[in-house]
């Protein structure tokens, strides 16, 4: 049993599956995101249409296709997320132009040499500790979470409900 705080900052206790997986991110760079890889951007939209990353996801080859497409993401307003295959890459002055390419499109992302890159890897249930930043692919409303040892004090929402189902509680 989890208890968690999303962004929204209420109180949500999650009960795992037995069978949830647990990843962990590693610290990568620019220069580990290449042409072929499937990778997770967050991203601001700019004027002239592309798209200026915030961070990176590198994905295992085994999660491909995970989420992939384009939509909006809660990261801060207005960002979006683009789940994609790395398409192309160019060297410009401060970074990497990438183009991604999914199955509905594709998008061109301005890629900032200092932007946050990370790799997903396996991890374990010794991996969630209290205090940590975690994330959910469950559910968006459940996306960024912090654990915690204390047990919620407020009563289950529907949100909470529907994160639990979707979690395999």
């Amino acid at each position: 049993m989890l208890d968690v705080k999303p962004r929204d900052g209420a109180d949500v206790k999650i009960k795992l599956a037995d069978n949830a997986q647990v990843r962990t991110v590693l610290g990568k760079t620019i220069a580990d995101v290449k042409q072929g890889l499937f990778v997770g951007i967050t991203a601001m939209p700019q004027p002239d249409g592309t798209q200026k990353a915030v961070e990176i996801h590198i994905f295992p080859e085994a999660a491909r296709g995970t989420g992939e497409g384009h939509r909006p993401w809660d990261l801060m307003p207005g960002s979006t997320m683009t789940n994609a295959n790395v398409d192309s890459e160019v060297a410009i002055t401060d970074g990497k132009k990438l183009v991604l390419k999914y199955k509905d499109g594709d998008k061109t992302f301005i890629v900032p040499d200092n932007v946050k890159v990370v790799m997903f890897a396996p991890g374990a249930m010794a991996d969630l500790k209290p205090a940590r930043k975690s994330s959910s692919s469950a559910r968006k409303s459940c996306r960024t979470a912090r654990s915690k040892r204390r047990p919620s004090r407020s009563a289950p929402t529907a949100s909470t409900r529907r994160c639990e189902r979707e979690l395999g509680a």
